[in-house]
């Protein structure tokens, strides 16, 4: 299989228009575009019956004690965990792409509701652990929302775009479904997989190295 993400060339920093977040001229952090990129998918095996894709980020602090404390850093070798950025099942055999801006055009606080889209079924993303109990952003976040990671840590995250060809049409998957709940539901039925990757950093010495 192939797969390509549009304006994400493979190893290279996502622009600021696909992230949650950005630095601004001022401060730490800013809301940023969250446009969902376009994926495009070809090559799928034969008896392809859906698509699946999960977008996570391998990188995300295990202990959130520092992240985004003023006069603190995330240190490089604090165990890291996955975050999952897009969550999206039954994906019609018959597409083959999935359009910019589809999926999400915009940051939207307390989230989108997951559930049917015309591209597939989407679950919850990993914004719905990170903001529970916010009283300005607490809710179940479905679909796509892009990178943010902590402007304070020391290391770059990698946003890994991965597209699933199953060997039937709909996962028994419904509700709040997560991207871990979405990948112990595949398992056995994946068919092939195409991935590529993008870099995102919060942090200014991360980004943009001496």
């Amino acid at each position: 299989m192939k797969l390509s993400v549009d304006s994400v060339a493979n190893g290279a920093p996502i622009s600021p228009k696909f992230a949650f977040g950005n630095i601004p001229a001022e401060g730490h952090f800013e809301l940023s575009g969250n446009i969902n990129p376009r994926l495009a998918w070809s090559d799928a095996p034969e008896g392809t019956k859906s698509f699946a894709v999960i977008v996570h980020d391998p990188d995300v602090p295990s202990s959130g004690e520092d992240v985004n404390q003023e006069g603190k850093i995330v240190p490089s070798d604090l165990p890291r965990v996955d975050f999952y950025h897009w969550v999206l099942v039954n994906i019609p055999a018959d597409l083959s792409e999935i359009a910019e801006g589809a999926d999400s055009s915009g940051v939207t606080p307390t989230g989108k509701t997951a559930g049917q889209r015309p591209h597939g079924r989407t679950g919850i993303n990993s914004y719905t652990d990170w903001f529970a109990g916010d009283t300005d952003m607490g809710g179940d976040y479905g679909g796509y929302d892009g990178p943010c990671p902590p402007w304070n840590d020391s290391i770059m995250h990698h946003y890994h775009f991965t597209v699933y060809a199953l060997d039937f049409e709909t996962l028994n998957l419904d509700g709040a479904f997560t991207g871990a709940q979405a990948l112990a539901a595949m398992d056995g039925h994946i068919l092939g997989q195409a991935s590529q990757m993008g870099t995102y950093s919060m942090n200014p010495e991360v980004r943009n190295p001496a």
